[in-house]
């Protein structure tokens, strides 16, 4: 069997609790060296073998899963955050399914929840944004041109941006190109729910690039924008509203 996992943010203890049940049971495991927090290769058994995907190309890491299959082992690839977001597990599951191989997935918490957590935000609030954009900036792998930074900017949602973190002039840019004033407030989180590591910076969109140099952030870190990230005004939520009707309350005068 062989189980795609999401390791979560960072926090050993922020990865689900089947995540850790797998990780446990594991024979195998391969993991994305580059972002996964090591510590939570502490849930394995003390006989596993670990394979370090960071110096592995897709070829080398799915000869190691399928040998391990074939020999009956129970195999935990293990992803960084959510599998299903920059997770590249498709290309996986594709060679898998040619392969007649039964495998399963095990969704995990994403960065820009643990950073709404460390800043203490709501993306979805009322009168604000009700929409939660989560994209990346064209780089060695192309962004299709409808969904381009500036199109995606032009709602005025909020947005947690992946990936980017090296290109944060061209990112601010685009942002304000694409129709968000240059300071409409934003945020970088490095290393999100990382114990001892992370760091959240509240900034603005034509900050960005200043204040990651300013604290010598140049990769894992995800940047959020949108007035949602430091709001000034919001109205109250009308399922808690005392005047609102629900299907298990009635309004109060």
């Amino acid at each position: 069997m062989i189980d795609f996992v999401g390791a979560g943010p960072g926090a050993e203890d922020l990865i689900t609790v089947r995540g850790m049940e797998l990780i446990k049971k594991a024979d195998v495991i391969v993991y994305a060296g580059s972002l996964v927090n090591p510590k939570l290769l502490e849930y394995a058994k003390e006989d596993v073998k670990i394979y370090n995907s960071a110096y592995m190309t897709l070829e080398e890491v799915m000869d190691v899963m399928i040998k391990a299959h074939e020999e009956e082992k129970r195999v935990v690839r293990l992803h960084t955050g959510e599998p299903s977001l920059y997770g590249a597990i498709r290309e996986q599951m594709d060679i898998l399914d040619e392969k007649d191989i039964i495998y399963s997935v095990c969704p995990g918490v994403s960065a820009c929840f643990a950073a709404a957590a460390s800043l203490g935000i709501e993306y979805t609030l009322p009168s604000v944004s009700q929409t939660l954009i989560i994209t990346r900036l064209e780089g060695k792998t192309p962004v299709p041109e409808k969904e381009s930074m500036e199109a995606l900017a032009s709602h005025g949602a909020s947005m947690a941006v992946y990936l980017s973190t090296g290109m944060l002039n061209t990112l601010s840019k685009k942002l304000i190109d694409g129709g968000y004033d240059p300071d409409t407030p934003a945020a970088l989180v490095y290393k999100a729910s990382w114990p001892g590591e992370e760091k959240s910076l509240l900034c603005t969109v034509a900050t960005l690039d200043e204040t990651a140099k300013k604290n010598n952030i140049k990769k894992t870190a995800v940047v959020l924008v949108g007035e949602a990230t430091n709001p000034k005004v919001y109205d109250r939520s009308k399922l808690y509203d005392p005047s609102f009707s629900t299907e298990y309350r009635k309004a109060k005068e």
